[in-house]
């Protein structure tokens, strides 16, 4: 028994002693404090920082020897040299010390996302140790140092965003170190052709050359890519089929060059391709319809080419988790939109628009149930709307202007009540806006002009309380202007012009919108011109991210403006109207309204007005001429009067007063003189606005918005991707 007593405290000892034994072992193995760092290293490293400008202080931490608590600075628990350096995103600034070049045993020096400037320091060709070399977003410039050539032992070399690197790129680049895997020197301005020599590195892996000025034919790579980055050159020639590639290629994007010819159908054999980018080419021909991509393909785009023919029933292998985005847009492809298309389940973003295509959209888009973005536009599409597209219940935007839709806005599309763009303008869809639609909630864009739509302005529209921008221009609504018009608060441009309204316009609070009461908020940096307000738009961003997902964002570009023109408006305009100085256009023209001019010293942000074609009577304020950045004003064809002299600084808006006969302008030889007219009397309202000097395509978002597609960041991960798409007009 004595015996058995004393077996649990041996054991018991036994495991003291094995937990002294194995602490004893984690600090002999803990690069701790008594890892100090090498002298030599440490003097070289305080003369580098003499020469940086660290306004954040992230060098503060550069005393004493314990190398752990150096800021970016790793030691070798060996020989306690620095073999590390990582200043990344550390606000610095200034000249590259050579001592940096000092730290012999260097195997990482990473600098990016800085403000570093000048050459590339020549002596980086002596850290024979250095493995990876990481000086990108910069502002480097010259030429690449022939003394890089001698790191024999690097495996990354990373230069991209210094804008002002660049020249030739040099020979030796793919054969002076036979262990380099990744070289990156997109956003450069490189130029003449890639250097042969890169053509056959066999151990690199990832290259990027996008965004430089690199030329001549695109040649075919003879090693094991996995990315190969050469947007945005001014490559030419045809397509290779990358056979050396054909089991290793994830990511090829050669978009915004001027490659030409077909597409061949070996690309399709490219079996790990995630992400092919041929846009903004010459690319010609029909589509195969043997070019079938595999299941693993996420992002396709050949959008802005030549491409003609009809659509291809099949483009990529229908799975469950395959294409998420196809951009086929600004082509020339012609007929129907396939059904088979809407058995790409995963798909979350389709472009179709400007091309050729006929018949109706496919009754079972609805199928698609993780779309999110859709965009038919430019087309010649025919029927209605299908309902099933309420199945596309994650739907972000809704895209369709420019077609030959008909029908009615069905009530049930309620249950898209995730929207933020809806854009059906310049089709033929008629009937009122249901109330149903109230549950549009989330709208931000809404485009219905140029439609057969009628009925009153009813009260749904309230409920769309995040509107930034709103067209029911060019309609059929009637009944008076409602009181709710001015009541969001988001909103930059309202557009009700070319309709039946009536009414007074509503003194309502114009204190809401941001845009419209805040000079500051709305105006836009710089002086823009007329020119500059015709490029009105939105930009948005679309990411691919590592989940499989889109997620949506965009930016509107359009002047902060209310336009009510061509109605049937009567009484005083409301002097509240007069008094929003973030407002940037204001069309009142082709309505009935009559009383005085209202004092204008408030609208300092005002670039446009037209109150053409009305009964407005009174003397015009001097204070109009003072408005600083008012470049359009048109108030004739009214019934102004009273006299208006050179001084008043209305000379640089000839004709703005025609028609109004009682209206005294003094000349050039200081009598009245008789007023140019600068738009014939009975045009209608919609002639002006195509020809007269007030062009409502100036400062409204387009009928036509489209996206195209560009990759802005292919390779910030191996999963994640982002994409822009841009409106223009």
């Amino acid at each position: 028994m004595e015996a058995n007593s004393s077996r649990p405290t041996k054991l018991y000892e036994l495991l003291l002693l094995l937990l002294l034994v194995f602490s004893v072992l984690l600090l002999s193995l803990n690069p701790c404090e008594s890892l100090d760092i090498d002298p030599q290293d440490k003097a070289s490293l305080l003369l580098f920082r003499s020469g940086v400008q660290d306004p954040s202080r992230s060098l503060s931490a550069w005393s004493g020897s314990n190398c752990t608590n150096w800021t970016g600075i790793t030691c070798s628990s060996d020989s306690s040299k620095v073999i590390s350096v990582n200043l990344t995103s550390m606000n610095l600034s200034g000249d590259i010390h050579p001592s940096l070049c000092n730290l012999s045993s260097l195997e990482s020096l990473a600098l990016a996302r800085n403000s570093f400037a000048g050459t590339i320091p020549p002596c980086f060709g002596s850290l024979y140790s250095l493995r990876t070399l990481d000086l990108s977003h910069n502002r480097f410039g010259g030429a690449l140092p022939d003394t890089i050539s001698r790191l024999g032992n690097l495996r990354e070399l990373i230069l991209s965003w210094n804008q002002d690197l660049g020249g030739l790129m040099p020979p030796w680049i793919g054969n002076f170190s036979d262990q380099l895997e990744k070289l990156d020197a997109g956003f450069n301005s490189f130029h003449g052709e890639i250097p042969e020599s890169l053509l056959y590195l066999k151990s690199l892996r990832y290259l990027n050359l996008e965004n430089n000025n690199f030329g001549g034919s695109l040649r075919d790579f003879q090693q094991s890519l996995e990315i190969l980055d050469l947007g945005s050159n001014s490559l030419s020639g045809t397509l290779p089929c990358f056979s050396a590639c054909s089991g290793s290629l994830s990511v090829l994007n050669l978009a915004d060059n001027y490659i030409v010819g077909g597409i061949p159908t070996c690309i399709a054999s490219l079996e790990a391709l995630t992400h092919l980018n041929l846009s903004h080419n010459q690319l010609s021909y029909k589509i195969s319809p043997r070019l079938v991509f595999s299941e693993k393909i996420l992002v396709l785009d050949l959008s802005f080419n030549d491409l003609a023919g009809p659509l291809p029933s099949k483009i990529a292998e229908a799975t469950e988790k395959g294409l998420i985005l196809l951009d086929l847009s600004h082509n020339q492809l012609s007929g129907e939109i396939p059904s088979k298309l809407t058995e790409l389940k995963s798909l979350q973003a389709l472009f179709l628009s400007h091309n050729l295509l006929t018949g109706e959209i496919p009754s079972r888009i609805g199928n698609l149930t993780y779309l999110q973005v859709i965009d038919l536009s430019n087309n010649v599409l025919s029927g209605a709307i299908p309902l099933n597209i309420v199945g596309c219940f994650q739907l972000l935007a809704l895209i369709l202007n420019n077609n030959n839709l008909t029908g009615v806005i069905q009530p049930e599309l309620d249950a898209l009540s995730g929207l933020k763009i809806l854009d059906i303008s310049n089709n033929k869809i008629s009937g009122e806006i249901p109330q149903t639609l109230a549950g549009w909630k989330s709208l931000e864009i809404v485009d219905l002009s140029s439609n057969n739509l009628s009925g009153t302005l009813n009260d749904a529209i309230t409920k769309w309380s995040n509107l930034k921008y709103l067209s029911l221009a060019r309609n059929k609504f009637s009944g008076n202007l409602p009181s709710w018009v001015f009541t969001f608060q988001a909103i930059r441009m309202m557009d009700f012009s070319g309709n039946n309204l009536s009414g007074i316009i509503p003194d309502s609070n114009f204190n809401l919108s941001l845009y419209y009461n805040n000079r500051d908020f709305a105006r836009q940096p710089g002086n823009i011109s007329l020119v500059s307000m015709a490029t009105v738009g939105i930009k948005v961003h679309v990411v691919v991210a590592g989940t499989n997902e889109v997620r949506l964002n965009y930016d509107i570009v359009a002047a902060v403006g209310i336009d009510l023109s061509g109605n049937m408006l009567h009484g005083e305009i409301p002097s509240g109207l007069f008094g929003l100085e973030g407002l940037e256009y204001l069309n009142l023209s082709y309505n009935i309204l009559t009383g005085r001019l209202p004092d204008l010293e408030k609208m300092r942000s005002l670039k446009a007005l037209d109150l053409s074609y009305n009964s407005l009577s009174g003397q015009i304020s001097e204070n109009v001429s003072g408005l600083e950045d008012l470049t359009v004003l048109d108030l004739s064809y009214n019934s102004f009067s009273g006299y208006i002299s050179k001084k008043q600084g209305f000379l640089r808006f000839p004709g703005a007063f025609a028609g109004n006969p009682n209206l005294c302008v003094e000349s050039s030889s200081g009598v009245c003189g008789q007023e140019s007219v600068p738009i014939m009397p009975g045009k209608t309202f919609q002639e002006e606005m195509v020809e007269g000097p007030i062009s409502l395509s100036v400062f409204l978002l387009s009928a036509a918005i489209t996206f195209y597609i560009s990759i802005v960041s292919l390779f910030c991960s191996a999963r994640a991707r982002r994409y822009i798409l841009e409106t223009k007009l």
